[in-house]
């Protein structure tokens, strides 16, 4: 019937003692004395129960069912278990050592996979730390949009741009505030060395002539003025720079022009100094300031034309701002300084004499003062030769406007 070897059978009576001979399958294989070993009480008919053995097998599964020929009689089989045992143990170390190898791949294609993966973070660390120790100008890598990786190498460059450009400024400004120091240190450092000689003559000579001591106190008197103008004008800057608000009234542009014509006009009275206004203009801001910054690039272009050259200011609107044009037909700017002659104690012509060409603080006072109105300023060539100083201010309307 296809039953295992060692298979045991026998008929039990009412009584529980057996009928016949037991059967055992394969006996000649197996010892004789291999049997189950039967509960005391056999419970109810066809019931499956799992039961130790003697001899060569240790567990058997039996099956008890009551005889439908002889009321009272039970039959039980018992299959021998230590075959199906130890096919489900091998079965059992076979799954432990698959899924133990397989585990072992898994981990180790993970740990392969997430190294691979942090390489470049590795790679990242390390440049930034080479960065943040010599270079900001280096980046990172990878540092593209296509993966996480490349989008946080993205990010990075982005921060290491803006502090290379912070770094920039700061080392920009440093050398600029150095140099202003140093610049106003020599301003003022003259005017003191003359007021100081002049003294100290005054002091060894007291029977000098009239003439000799009205010229000293004269010149101490001069020096005084100009130290005390330069000390204004930086004061003025220090201002400026720190945010301080300025006067904001009603300031009539053309009536500040013609003005600042007629000034420069009783400066040097040789000039032909004309004055153009296409519309009466008004801004909101400071009169004085305004009218300081109009005067400077007067003064600026009669300083540094010949005699005799035209000067000429435009006053018009164009895109809700008033435009300054001060233009005059001299030399122009030298070449490459452009971008310089705002920079503040610069001069154009170095070897100019300071009496005649200022302290170099004129166009530096006119970029802070139109700047602090929201304006700005600029300078171009003049058409056939020339400078022209161009200075562009919020409109009284377009002003309300951006208040409201």
């Amino acid at each position: 019937m296809g039953a295992p070897t060692g298979t045991f059978a026998e008929l039990l009576d009412s009584s529980g003692k057996v009928v016949g001979t037991p059967v055992l399958l394969g006996s000649d294989l197996i010892d004789s004395a291999t049997h189950p070993v039967l509960p005391s009480s056999l419970p109810a008919d066809k019931t499956f129960l799992t039961v130790d053995g003697t001899g060569s097998v240790h567990h058997y599964r039996i099956y008890v069912d009551n005889s439908d020929d002889v009321p009272g009689d039970t039959i039980v089989a018992a299959i021998p278990l230590d075959t199906v045992d130890s096919t489900l143990g091998r079965l059992l170390l076979f799954e432990i050592a698959i899924s133990g190898g397989i585990t072992l791949i898994v981990v180790t294609a993970t740990w392969i996979m997430v190294r691979r993966g942090l390489r470049p973070l590795e790679r990242m660390g390390a440049t930034a730390r080479s960065i943040a120790a010599s270079d900001l100008s280096r980046r990172v890598t990878p540092s593209s949009s296509a993966t996480e990786v490349g989008r946080l190498g993205l990010a990075l460059n982005t921060m290491l741009g803006q502090l290379e450009q912070v770094f920039a400024e700061r080392a920009a400004g440093e050398q600029r505030l150095r140099h202003f120091v140093s610049d106003a240190s020599h301003e003022l450092r003259t005017p003191l060395t003359s007021m100081r000689g002049y003294a100290e003559l005054l002091q060894r000579n007291p029977d000098m002539s009239r003439e000799d001591y009205a010229l000293a106190l004269r010149r101490i008197e001069g020096e005084a003025a100009r130290m005390g103008i330069l000390v204004d004008d930086l004061l003025l800057l220090a201002r400026l720079d720190q945010g301080r608000p300025l006067e904001r009234n009603h300031v009539d542009l053309e009536a500040l022009v013609k003005d600042a014509c007629a000034d420069a006009r009783a400066a040097d009275g040789t000039r032909m100094i004309s004055a153009h206004v296409s519309a009466p203009l008004q801004v909101v801001g400071d009169d004085l300031r305004l009218r300081q910054v109009v005067s400077n690039l007067l003064r600026n272009a009669l300083v540094h034309t010949p005699p005799g050259t035209p000067i000429e200011v435009d006053l018009s609107a164009a895109d809700g701002r008033a435009v300054i044009d001060v233009i005059d037909h001299g030399p122009g700017i030298p070449p490459g300084q452009k971008e310089r002659i705002f920079e503040r104690f610069h001069r154009a012509e170095p070897d100019r004499s300071r009496d005649r060409g200022g302290s170099g603080l004129g166009l530096s006072i006119a970029t802070a003062v139109v700047a602090a109105h929201g304006g700005r300023i600029s300078v171009s060539e003049t058409t056939g030769g020339g400078a022209t100083f161009r200075i562009e201010l919020p409109r009284v309307g377009a002003v309300q406007a951006a208040d409201r």
